[in-house]
């Protein structure tokens, strides 16, 4: 099975964000010597407890300390950006780790809608505007805008040899139709959404578009700790239940720790909320998660599974990798 990782960069309670933005550098390195297949890192503006607001700087960071690990955004939220200027910081990127940069693209916000409005000011007409704006950015990456456009003499500069690879990243239908019509890769983000990722897979996949030479490939994202035993597990996801919990409260800053979630005195409201977290969730020991997720892929024929893992204590957080490395790869 082809794994992957999704890095939120969270900073546990007592912190850094420095701290947390260096861990994420070591899970890269971490996935290389397992194995998985790639590692990308989310884009997040001023939400409490999540370090990386600027992917493309920590991707020639974390791209610089390793060596054949694919590495990419999940995702670059398109709407607040040119797809020009896009185009141009992934080609550099692609130009320094060739064959390695992956160019996820999202239409989220990423944070408030003050800073949405910091950003971009115009973040709702942009998002209209997505499907464009990706097939823009894709002309920019292959260099094949017809002669009579007005950028058809402009370049990204520098030009790699291999181009980024561009995934569309997406929790709806609509977003799988999209990336089928454009004929471009595809993630389901199905550890934030209520929809049936196997479904829209399938749709994917049955509906794709060829165009320049493509073909579809697929991947479903999804919320995982994986520990030596249950007990552990469920141990070890109370701490990022209960983070979860304070942020819909905008309460609370870091991943707080096992023994402050032991104490979190807990309202019939909150308890009910953190049953419904639990069941998008992956939890348990090694040989429990391999089946889930063996059966998550069956399901949905994802090429590949891609996981979120949130721990207070980054030890956690390695060795939930590293036992799934051990079932799978």
């Amino acid at each position: 099975m082809k794994l992957g990782m999704l890095d939120q960069s969270p900073i546990p309670a007592g912190q850094t964000a420095r701290e947390a933005l260096v861990a994420s550098a070591r899970l890269a390195q971490l996935g290389e010597e397992l194995g998985y297949t790639r590692y990308w890192i989310a884009e997040h503006h001023d939400l409490q407890g999540l370090a990386s607001s600027v992917p493309e700087v920590m991707l020639g960071y974390i791209g610089a300390q390793t060596k054949s690990i694919r590495i990419g955004s999940g995702a670059v939220l398109l709407p607040h950006y040119r797809p020009y200027k896009v185009a141009e910081t992934y080609n550099l990127l692609a130009t320094l780790f060739p064959g390695r940069i992956d160019i996820g693209i999202g239409r989220a916000p990423g944070g408030s809608a003050e800073a949405t409005t910091a950003l971009s000011g115009r973040f709702l007409e942009e998002v209209w505007k997505l499907p464009d704006s990706i097939r823009e950015l894709l002309h920019f990456l292959h260099g094949d805008f017809p002669e009579d456009h007005l950028y058809a003499k402009v370049k990204a500069a520098p030009v790699p040899d291999i181009p980024p690879e561009p995934w569309l990243l997406g929790t709806s239908g609509k977003s799988a139709k999209l990336a089928a019509e454009l004929g471009i890769s595809y993630a389901f983000g199905q550890f934030m959404s209520d929809k049936n990722g196997a479904d829209l897979l399938r749709m994917y996949h049955e509906s794709f578009q060829g165009g320049r030479g493509a073909r579809p490939q697929s991947l479903l994202t999804v919320s995982v700790i994986c520990a030596e035993t249950a007990e552990r597990a469920e141990e070890i996801a109370a701490s990022s239940l209960l983070w979860r919990v304070l942020q819909a409260k905008g309460e609370g800053s870091g991943v707080p720790s096992i023994e402050e979630a032991k104490l979190y005195p807990y309202s019939p409201e909150e308890q009910s909320m953190v049953q419904q977290m639990k069941e998008s969730m992956l939890i348990g020991d090694p040989q429990t998660v391999k089946k889930q997720l063996l059966s998550l892929r069956e399901a949905s024929g994802a090429d590949e599974m891609m996981m979120v893992t949130i721990t207070h204590d980054f030890a956690d957080r390695l060795q939930s990798y590293r036992l799934l490395a051990r079932e799978l790869l």
